[in-house]
């Protein structure tokens, strides 16, 4: 990666080489939210005029990396990613495919009656127990999606003591030989909840994508696992299967 402009003839655009280079900091050096140095530091710099330099960050703005704030400076941006909605494609082995760090925490694991609207898509009475494991899903290190995870009590307690981390999924085949296939899915845009904003350092006003899924038994058809994950609105763009 060159670190110097080229001024040759046949070499490519001072603006676009610039370009190149910040980019290139950008991915090692910077995480989403930091700012950059001022325009006319940067110009300094590289030895080149304020609008060269601005046409080269116009370029890193037209290719998602980063943002200009009128009278606040230029910010790095959170990647989006696609996130594509399959009957059996999860979350790990979904981001693994795009080259990516997948990582799984564990916010909380409680028992607690069913709430109604669980109990129904579980094929449960209502209060019956439930298990109720809330995972931060990071993507590079980055927050991503938080998930509600509800299982079936009585049948799945034991995900309570011996899952930490990881695809949730692969535990349950693992623990229980059970395949699973997600039958439901709806997605609906909404606020975030002040814990949640927090955990996925995003604004109270930023808007979550929130999505409901219902994941079964591919033998029987049993009902294990009702899902309510919230991703970040600015980070992921979701491609559901037809």
């Amino acid at each position: 990666m060159p670190k110097s402009i080229d001024s040759s003839n046949g070499s490519q655009p001072i603006y676009r080489q610039v370009s190149i280079i910040l980019a290139h900091e950008i991915r090692k050096a910077y995480t989403p939210g930091d700012l950059l140095p001022s325009e006319t530091k940067l110009a300094r710099r590289f030895n080149i005029n304020r609008h060269t330099l601005r046409r080269a960050v116009d370029e890193l703005i037209n290719s998602g990396v980063v943002n200009r704030v009128r009278g606040k400076g230029t910010f790095v941006i959170t990647p989006v990613i696609d996130y594509d909605i399959k009957k059996t494609t999860r979350f790990t082995e979904n981001l693994e495919s795009q080259g990516r760090r997948a990582h799984s925490q564990v916010i909380r694991k409680i028992a607690l009656s069913a709430p109604k609207g669980v109990a129904k898509m579980l094929g449960l009475k209502e209060k019956e127990p439930v298990a109720l494991i809330e995972t931060l899903r990071q993507a590079d290190n980055s927050p991503f999606c938080l998930v509600s995870h509800f299982l079936p009590y009585n049948k799945f307690f034991q995900v309570l003591k011996k899952y930490e981390t990881g695809s949730l999924h692969r535990f349950i085949r693992k623990e229980y030989h059970l395949h699973l296939q997600r039958t439901l899915s709806l997605i609906t845009a909404v606020l975030p909840k002040q814990n949640d904003a927090e955990l996925l350092r995003t604004g109270i006003n930023s808007p979550l994508l929130r999505v409901k899924s219902l994941n079964v038994d591919t033998v029987t058809g049993m009902p294990v696992e009702y899902a309510i994950a919230r991703f970040r609105g600015d980070a992921a763009q979701l491609s559901v299967e037809p």
